[in-house]
């Protein structure tokens, strides 16, 4: 699914109206249906729902809203908060319908009659101040509004977006105001702002409602920015020819483990292995022998000279794809290695915890990593190799600049993790949840990226592919488990189920 920009959803509107074709009026009333559809399902008649109105189009999908509710015997009220004496046509028009159609008591809310309803905690909440086409921090009125609305207990369902939040920038500015939203029923696409870790808590659980906006707009559109869905990535997993072997599916080499953490090397080797790999050798230092054939005896195994830490590289010449550093430690014949792997293997590499942690100390390093390894940090170890930033939208551009100088694709962990790629495009994934922020979790990914970089996997679709396929198989883990009891071996459990939710 794409991710536009205000100026794009706009357009997409626009061509939508003309090639459709379909009013301006008529294209609310599909959108505002669309929310009420959603609200009817979920909200029983005995609640009180408040409806706070801009003048603006967005305030008339909340006018919509309130019609359409109160013709389904919702008891609504509606304030229309009056920071502009400029209206839109389609707002205009459905403030006349509302008036003519229902009994609705509708007020209004400015400078000279600044009032707020008595809103109970059971109460419902429709904020449709602003939109998503807001480029202005809130003040006033407006902003006097959007406090109150905070500070009541009641559900708050947001109209496209929250109000007072910017969909392609970053929102935090000194005196601004934003709702608090519990959800927001976004229109058509998501907005970029959603992804940014500081806005969770505007936007709540976010919905996207299909309102019919023109395909042949959708298809052509470009964009950079991506939501990963499992449409998306069915057509990349391969189907397996009947007469193939296990030479067919790679060989791939897992360099992890150090005295103390060979549990990261093991879930990683599972995670390669349930990916379908058809080989996989394990280098370890010596001490993991045991563990290793004991945990997963389907793994070969490459020693390592020393007893608890890796100082040197196997013959490379057999492996189709590498991943490396699961708890590998930083010792200084570990960091050395890993310099003549980086020098002496062509093929992309997955790097992973302490080989990026190394890499961060030594960042000439970067220069010569194989074009089209893939990068799988965490925020604090992206922040090492990148430096500081003050939003999401910074850590974002930094991102895919690192992507674009380095040639490598850049997997950054956490909610909505992200694939930024060489070409400078982001994908940001829609599966996972809280309960995957566990030990070991990552380890399991780079696995499960390694073992499709074996199967010929080209690095993009290993690393979006492998992204979906690891949150997937947590989404399986928390039905059983929730999110509390999960652990990283529960995702390797899972990992059957979730190839079989693309088959």
């Amino acid at each position: 699914m794409k991710i536009l920009p205000v100026e794009k959803i706009r357009e997409a509107d626009a061509y939508t109206i003309k090639n459709e074709p379909v009013s301006s009026v008529d294209l609310m009333e599909r959108a505002a249906g669309k929310i009420f559809k959603w609200m009817k399902k979920r909200i029983k008649k005995d609640r009180n729902i408040y409806v706070f109105s801009g003048p603006g189009n967005n305030g008339g999908d909340g006018l919509v809203v309130a019609r359409k509710l109160s013709k389904s015997n919702y008891n609504v009220k509606v304030y229309i908060v009056k920071f502009s004496d400029k209206t839109s046509d389609d707002f205009k028009i459905n403030l006349e319908r509302l008036k003519k159609e229902t009994q609705v008591t509708v007020e209004e809310i400015s400078n000279e009659n600044n009032i707020f309803p008595d809103i109970n905690a059971g109460d419902i909440i429709l904020d449709a101040i602003f939109g998503s086409g807001l480029t202005r921090a809130v003040k006033g009125i407006a902003g006097e509004v959007i406090d109150k609305i905070n500070a009541s207990s009641a559900v708050k369902i947001a109209v496209d977006t929250p109000s007072g939040l910017f969909a392609d920038k970053p929102s935090l500015i000194d005196g601004n105001h934003i709702v608090h939203a519990d959800y927001t029923l976004s229109f058509q696409f998501p907005k970029l702002a959603f992804f940014m870790p500081e806005n969770d808590r505007f936007t709540g659980d976010w919905h996207i409602l299909d309102i019919g906006l023109h395909p042949d707009y959708i298809n052509s559109v470009q964009t950079e920015n991506f939501f990963t869905l499992k449409e998306d990535v069915k057509p990349i997993l391969k189907k397996r020819p009947k007469f193939s072997h296990k030479g067919t599916y790679g060989h791939a080499l897992l360099i992890a483990g150090s005295y103390g953490k060979m549990g990261a090397a093991v879930l990683a080797a599972h995670g390669c292995l349930r990916s379908g790999a058809g080989l996989l050798h394990v280098h370890l230092p010596k001490s993991g022998y045991t563990i290793m054939q004991t945990a997963l005896p389907e793994a070969m195994i490459s020693l390592d000279r020393y007893e608890n830490y890796f100082s040197q590289i196997p013959d490379l010449s057999q492996y189709n794809a590498i991943g490396i550093g699961p708890g590998l430690g930083k010792e200084h014949q570990s960091q050395m290695a890993l310099k003549i792997l980086i020098q002496e293997f062509k093929n992309p590499v997955v790097f992973d915890a302490d080989a990026l942690n190394i890499l961060s100390e030594n960042p000439t390093w970067l220069q010569f990593l194989p074009p089209g390894s893939i990068l799988t940090p965490h925020p604090k170890e992206f922040e090492r190799l990148a430096g500081k930033w003050g939003n999401g939208f910074e850590r974002l551009e930094m991102q895919r600049n690192f992507s674009k100088k380095y040639n490598v694709y850049v997997v950054l962990k956490g909610a909505y993790t992200s694939v930024c790629t060489p070409d400078g495009k982001c994908y940001f994934n829609s599966t996972g949840n809280p309960g995957m922020a566990t030990a070991g979790s990552g380890d399991v990914l780079t696995g499960i990226i390694t073992g499709l970089l074996a199967q010929r996997y080209s690095p993009g679709q290993a690393a979006v592919l492998g992204v979906f396929l690891h949150g997937l198989a947590g989404d399986f883990a928390a039905d059983k488990k929730g999110f509390e009891a999960m652990i990283a071996g529960d995702m390797v459990n899972n990992l059957g189920k979730a190839f079989k939710k693309l088959y």
